[in-house]
């Protein structure tokens, strides 16, 4: 397992992440920002739990973001 971190409130809804990643992340049609599927928000950071067959795709989208707002930590 790895946990994704995600800085909603950065976002500029490039869409890198949905498009590496669509398992994980989608673009809301509200503000067209992504939105981490299964995250838990808590004072505007998303968190959620990954299995380690989705941790390339994930590395990717954080890799390519290009404000940065997703983190990928490894335990």
């Amino acid at each position: 397992m790895f946990t994704i971190i995600y800085y909603r409130k950065k976002c500029i809804g490039c869409g890198v992440c949905a498009e590496v990643a669509p398992e994980r992340w989608r673009m809301s049609r509200n503000d067209g920002r992504s939105t981490l599927v299964k995250g838990i928000e808590k004072k505007g950071i998303y968190r959620a739990q990954a299995r380690m067959d989705e941790f390339e795709a994930n590395k990717a989208a954080a890799t390519n973001c290009p404000v940065k707002v997703i983190k990928i930590l490894c335990r």
